[in-house]
């Protein structure tokens, strides 16, 4: 019976082990739960200015941009989804080339220091 407790316990921290999910280089969408993968090509405005992130490699955005969604990007944030609605990028917002938003993972010292993993 000993042996038996023993297993489960030992199989019951074992799943808790695997169940972690490492999170570098990815970032969470708005209200979806999905992630991008910041190696992954996309855009970013980034200290007030549109960036490009191409093959791992960070450049201006100069020129308007249409992700797979039908939504286009304009080089100063402005954003026209294929229904006609807009909105402007804050710092900090991204967009995967599928037309995903969502906000750059933080870089914060005082914000990660409260987070665990």
């Amino acid at each position: 019976m000993e042996k038996l407790m023993i297993l489960v316990f030992a199989c019951t921290l074992s799943t808790g082990v695997f169940a972690q999910k490492k999170m570098d280089h990815t970032m969470y969408m708005d209200k979806k739960e999905q992630m991008i993968d910041m190696k992954k090509d996309h855009l970013m405005m980034k200290d007030g200015k549109m960036k490009m992130m191409k093959d791992g490699m960070e450049m201006p955005m100069d020129h308007t941009m249409t992700m797979k969604n039908g939504t286009k990007v304009m080089p100063d944030g402005m954003c026209t989804k294929k229904d006609g609605k807009t909105m402007n990028m804050k710092n900090g917002d991204m967009m995967d080339m599928d037309g995903n938003m969502g906000k750059m993972p933080s870089t914060d010292k005082k914000a990660k220091k409260g987070k665990c993993c």
